[in-house]
């Protein structure tokens, strides 16, 4: 029974899937030669590759934002990032989500992720919702 287990997960973990690893493989080299990926230990490797989740300082997004038609004086811009800090873990990463596309950073980190808020000068703003532009990292924020 031992021999026959042992058979079927090697068969299911490694050998049904040989021929498709090898393949994606041999693409992946193709478009990424493995000289240049041999500098990264596996940990650093998938940061590189999937972004990164940890973030240590979420003052860092505060600091490294950029405004357009607001300043960081304008009582829009105040109340925003204190509502922002009290938020808990989960609804920062969902925010940062919403603005960039992914809950994830680039390997940089925080300190290197910049952001946008912009006026979207609307008639009236209390008819329309904050949106955002992934593709810009730009969150409109009616006044």
């Amino acid at each position: 029974r031992k021999e026959y287990v042992d058979l079927y997960v090697n068969y299911m973990l490694n050998k049904s899937v040989q021929k498709p690893f090898e393949d994606f493989m041999q693409g992946f080299l193709r478009g990424c030669p493995a000289r240049k990926w041999k500098m990264f230990s596996p940990e650093e490797l998938q940061v590189v590759l999937e972004g990164d989740t940890t973030f240590a300082d979420w003052h860092l997004l505060e600091k490294n934002v950029k405004y357009i038609q607001y300043h960081m004086s304008d009582r829009n811009i105040k109340d925003f990032w204190t509502l922002f800090r009290k938020l808990p873990e989960e609804k920062k990463r969902k925010f940062l989500a919403f603005v960039s596309g992914s809950d994830r950073i680039t390997g940089y980190g925080l300190e290197y992720f910049t952001f946008h808020i912009q006026d979207p000068q609307v008639p009236d703003p209390d008819t329309v919702s904050p949106l955002a532009m992934t593709c810009s990292v730009t969150l409109l924020l009616p006044r």
